[in-house]
């Protein structure tokens, strides 16, 4: 089942009207649309070329295209910076998750470029992103904990284009809620990505969305939202960064109010299911 909500740049300093946020609320993610340039995302792409030639790989040799995904390091280049901090992304994140409770992106961190390929890229996997722990050396030790301690957002940046075929990012709708159920009662120390892992099998029966879209189009996600790679049956490479929108404070999070922002108020009907 497709899931979509969809926007395009405002003219007004809301980049997101209501009915974009309660979809937010509702199933986890919003898609915004032109959020970046296309100017942007081909200068950002010559970058990402550059650095995959050490790999063999070559844009105008598909034979040359022999891994099904190269993963590449931290890029803090003004282009993808730039991609990272428009007005309108600042305004999103100011409305999802509260203003002042961010901070703006430094970097794009790991960038998995995914080609087309028959094999099995070896990471598709449902999984919920940690956000702290990561001083453990097995990264199934890494951590989640109820109050999203050390990310704000999930982010999906598209630098190229993107159809059902060129290996979207798998997203479960509405899981973000599933999953804030499990943490709950772990609390401040939250719970190991291992110990995750029977809870977002749960959350098989929800529906499923493609992250799809043009070269500049952003997904702003849950923080709990569970989510998936998968194999790239296109044509062309897929460029896609995924950082963290950091949280400005360690308890970022609000406890359930009016001021509570759209983030924080997704999970509170799921808590109050558990109690």
């Amino acid at each position: 089942m497709a899931v979509s909500s969809k926007i395009d740049s405002p003219k007004s300093a809301q980049a997101l009207t209501e009915t974009q946020v309660q979809h937010f609320i509702r199933d986890g993610f919003v898609e915004v649309r032109h959020a970046f340039s296309r100017e942007l995302a081909e200068e950002a792409r010559a970058i990402f070329w550059k650095d995959l030639r050490p790999h063999g790989c070559l844009p105008d040799d598909p034979g040359t295209w022999t891994h099904p995904v190269i993963r590449l390091g931290m890029y803090t280049q003004k282009p993808v910076l730039a991609a990272a901090n428009t007005p309108l992304l600042h305004a999103a994140f100011d409305q999802l998750a509260g203003s002042a409770r961010w901070r703006p992106c430094m970097s794009v961190g790991t960038f998995p470029v995914r080609f087309p390929s028959p094999d099995d890229p070896g990471d598709t996997g449902w999984h919920v992103d940690a956000s702290f722990g990561y001083e453990e050396a097995d990264f199934m030790d890494w951590r989640v904990n109820i109050h999203s301690r050390g990310r704000a957002l999930l982010m999906l940046f598209l630098f190229s284009d993107v159809g059902e075929q060129d290996a979207p990012t798998r997203i479960r709708a509405g899981s973000h809620r599933d999953i804030a159920r499990a943490l709950a009662p772990a609390g401040d120390s939250g719970l190991r990505m291992r110990d995750l892992i029977p809870h977002i099998a749960d959350t098989s029966d929800r529906p499923e969305a493609l992250a799809t879209g043009h070269a500049g189009t952003v997904y702003l996600c849950h923080p709990f939202l569970v989510h998936s790679a998968q194999m790239h049956r296109g044509a062309e490479p897929r460029f896609l960064a995924q950082p963290p929108l950091l949280p400005s404070t360690e308890h970022w999070m609000e406890r359930p109010g009016q001021s509570a922002g759209p983030v924080a108020r997704a999970i509170f009907p799921a808590l109050e299911e558990s109690t």
